[in-house]
């Protein structure tokens, strides 16, 4: 059977065709009529029976505010429009995976503005008691933006070990995603953003 595609030119359309087609991944525009897109990646994040469908926001706003917004609603990734055609199938590809993926805008806006303002709901410390030392390590690392095979080579590992810790870890905190982790890691103190030099 060939793979499905749909195309919407609004958010609630977007959505519809997200639960008719259970996509790999949904390609989402911030700016559409109707419900927005950030509004649509909220809808579809939050229904199970999409729980492996993942979004890839690609927009000209890579302000803090929509970033912010985008991961909290559960986006896998965001890219400018401003990519090249390459990097923007690198991107799909990576998402896809199940790993994260912020365009180096969107990872300054993440920094300065979502992951240095504590929510009032954000997982406390505890939560990471159920993680292992070395799924700690490992969730750390990617925190910091090192990809699987940094990091194993970082820790004399395996990628594949490296992406069983991921994945081990990603299970236990509930996260939906790479990028959920990696927001948690920032929630609860794991990791610290560094101040820009």
């Amino acid at each position: 059977m060939a793979p499905q595609s749909g195309e919407a030119a609004e958010g609630e359309e977007a959505v519809a065709l997200t639960r008719v087609h259970h996509p790999d991944l949904v390609l989402m525009d911030i700016r559409m009529p109707g419900a927005n897109g950030l509004a649509a990646t909220t809808a579809i994040c939050a229904d199970p029976s999409l729980s492996a469908t993942r979004v890839l926001i690609l927009t000209t706003f890579e302000t803090d505010e929509y970033v912010a917004q985008a991961l909290r609603a559960g986006a896998s990734g965001f890219l400018g429009k401003d990519v090249s055609a390459d990097a923007l199938l690198d991107g799909i590809r990576t998402v896809a995976a199940g790993d994260a993926l912020l365009s180096p805008t969107a990872t300054r806006a993440l920094i300065t503005r979502f992951l240095t303002t504590p929510e009032q709901d954000a997982p406390p410390a505890e939560r990471l008691t159920a993680l292992t030392t070395r799924e700690r390590e490992v969730m750390a690392l990617a925190a910091e933006g090192r990809s699987n095979t940094e990091i194993a080579h970082h820790l004399v590992v395996s990628p594949l070990t490296v992406r069983t810790h991921i994945q081990r870890a990603m299970t236990k905190l509930h996260a939906r995603d790479r990028t959920q982790l990696v927001v948690i890691a920032y929630q609860t103190g794991l990791v610290r953003p560094q101040p820009s030099r």
